[in-house]
């Protein structure tokens, strides 16, 4: 009995969206327009957020060693170091090596004169994980015995924090904005589907038929139309998404940008796009026979 109404569900369901091809048409596009703007600015997100954490590995707090230390005594405030919260590592820098490395960046050398390493103090290239406490964490630094001052590109990493904060808020709004707008959209178009078989549903409903008897076919329309659409924006953005990043990593002047391999994002962007794609559907068919039931 219950294989039987299964059938029956699922045969109702297809016969819907034939039925009413156009109407069917009409939501799967909805579907598959609403998900690409979706995906395309989560896919945006994601990268900038990459392109930020790519960019605060590099944003780093310079620790100086007292001139008093020798280069064995600066050796040994590492384990100290480590031992702060928000730090990722530490490399120990001799003045030897800085005043190599100033040489090197250094547009004329023979106008140093006199100059040589001792000139400089040895130091710590320290890292961290948040860099939106990299503030707090140069202070610890700076409190450890040893280290004489510090330098830390603070704008730099309050800029970076606000542009990964805003494009984060701005996606979750925009994303919320077109699911709600999709829903909106999916249950009307299949409200004038439902329209037509008001009459129907009413004599069903007279005659003893449950709501949820009713409401099934409408169900299965939705899950098929909104899996439909999910399959089509993801092939669709996997296409578009591969054809944009391929033409930006062959732009020279873009060439230190580096971005997320589809591969990488494509079982939760597949995923993602079933779930919303079903879950519009659902609510839609849901939201759209609501007040035929009321007999």
């Amino acid at each position: 009995m219950k294989g039987n109404r299964f059938v029956y569900y699922v045969r109702e369901g297809i016969n819907s969206i034939f039925n009413h091809g156009f109407m069917s048409f009409a939501s799967v596009c909805i579907i598959v327009a609403c998900l690409l703007i979706m995906g395309s600015f989560t896919l945006l997100a994601l990268n900038v957020d990459s392109i930020i954490n790519s960019m605060e590995s590099e944003n780093e707090i310079m620790a100086f060693v007292d001139e008093s230390y020798s280069t064995a005594d600066a050796q040994s405030i590492k384990p100290g170091l480590e031992a702060i919260d928000n730090v990722s590592s530490v490399i120990f820098v001799t003045r030897e090596q800085a005043w190599d490395d100033f040489l090197d960046t250094y547009s004329d050398p023979g106008r140093l004169g006199e100059l040589g390493p001792e000139t400089l103090r040895d130091r710590y290239v320290i890292y961290v994980d948040d860099i939106s406490i990299i503030a707090a964490t140069r202070d610890a630094v700076s409190r450890v015995d040893g280290i004489a001052d510090t330098t830390v590109h603070l704008d730099i990493a309050k800029t970076l924090v606000k542009i990964r904060n805003i494009v984060t808020i701005a996606s979750i709004a925009l994303v919320a904005i077109l699911f709600t707008i999709s829903l909106f959209i999916m249950a009307n178009t299949i409200k004038l589907t439902t329209f037509e078989r008001r009459d129907e549903i009413a004599i069903m409903k007279m005659v003893g038929a449950t709501s949820t008897f009713i409401r099934w076919p409408f169900v299965v329309q939705g899950l098929i139309l909104g899996l439909l659409g999910s399959l089509l924006s993801f092939v669709m953005e996997w296409g578009l998404y591969t054809l944009f990043s391929d033409k930006l990593m062959a732009g020279a002047e873009l060439s230190l940008l580096t971005v997320i391999p589809f591969s990488v994002v494509s079982i939760p962007i597949f995923i993602a796009f079933t779930v919303v794609g079903l879950g519009v559907g659902v609510i839609g068919s849901l939201l759209a026979i609501k007040n035929y039931l009321k007999v």
